[in-house]
């Protein structure tokens, strides 16, 4: 006897618990043959707010992590995208990727999280620094997170591009939120999934789905976000920089009209951390 099978029901990971829009809202997907594959739900800006609150709640905590630490948890999660590549291909195949193009983006995102693993505990000493002052003083810079940190995917390279976005983010203890591809949404919910039962605390990397039209101006908008990060058109891009003026947010965006190399070595190492952290000068009186 044939039995009907069990579909997953995609859902966002915000606060480490999978959640369905507030609004109850869903987009079907369709894969590469035009065939309904699911329904990916439609954030909102309640749900934005949600996520900004979690994120909230969780960065003291990952801020306070040791750098030794925070590099465990991250290869940790390449350790289990190395254990689930073969889904995290078909995730990608779905938006029209060749089973070739789709082993090669998982390949370069699980080596992207591998490096930034691997800067955890080495970023400080190369950008903190000893200066030497006519004074008789201590003087010395320190790095801090900015805090919570938002991050707009582009429509290309679902799972790459997203990888590059967060982990520099979270290496130097910012938290995410995370919107991811509009148009191939999938591979970030598979990514929920292994960041649920990872060792990343929950809260620290939230990621939504849903449409840029109406959650963009949110991100620019929102005076708890402390930086903004990733990938935006023409008319996106004036808008995050009026609105984020307001609250003196941090614009780090590329143009979406011009073609992105994801797989490039040159969009990771320590100028991507350098952008998402703030330095601390203190002044010690010498024998106080």
């Amino acid at each position: 006897m044939s039995r009907l099978p069990i579909t997953k029901t995609p859902k966002c990971y915000v606060g480490g618990a999978f959640i369905r829009s507030e609004s109850g809202r869903v987009a079907p997907l369709h894969d590469a043959r035009g065939a309904f594959f699911a329904n990916i739900p439609q954030c909102t800006r309640k749900d934005l707010r949600n996520a900004v609150e979690a994120a909230a709640k969780a960065g003291p905590g990952w801020a306070k992590r040791s750098a030794y630490n925070r590099g465990q948890i991250l290869y940790r999660l390449a350790e289990m995208m190395e254990a689930r590549s073969a889904e995290l291909a078909e995730a990608i195949q779905i938006g029209g990727s060749t089973k070739a193009d789709a082993n090669h983006e998982v390949a370069s995102s699980i080596e992207r999280l591998i490096h930034y693993a691997g800067w955890t505990d080495k970023y400080e000493q190369l950008l903190g620094n000893v200066n030497p002052v006519a004074s008789p003083h201590f003087n010395f810079t320190v790095t801090e997170p900015m805090g919570i940190i938002g991050v707009l995917t582009p429509e290309e390279a679902p799972l790459l591009a997203l990888i590059t976005l967060i982990a520099p983010a979270i290496t130097c203890g910012n938290t995410v939120i995370a919107l991811a591809s509009e148009s191939q949404p999938y591979p970030a919910i598979v990514l929920g999934e292994m960041l649920a039962t990872s060792d990343l605390p929950g809260g620290v990397v939230n990621l939504l789905t849903g449409q840029r039209s109406e959650l963009v101006p949110t991100f620019a908008s929102h005076t708890h976000l402390r930086a903004i990060s990733g990938v935006a058109n023409a008319d996106e891009r004036k808008e995050i920089r009026l609105a984020a003026a307001d609250s003196v947010k941090r614009v780090n965006l590329r143009k979406a009209e011009d073609p992105t190399d994801w797989p490039s070595p040159k969009l990771q190492g320590l100028s991507a951390i350098r952008e998402l952290i703030e330095f601390k000068t203190t002044w010690h009186p010498i024998g106080a």
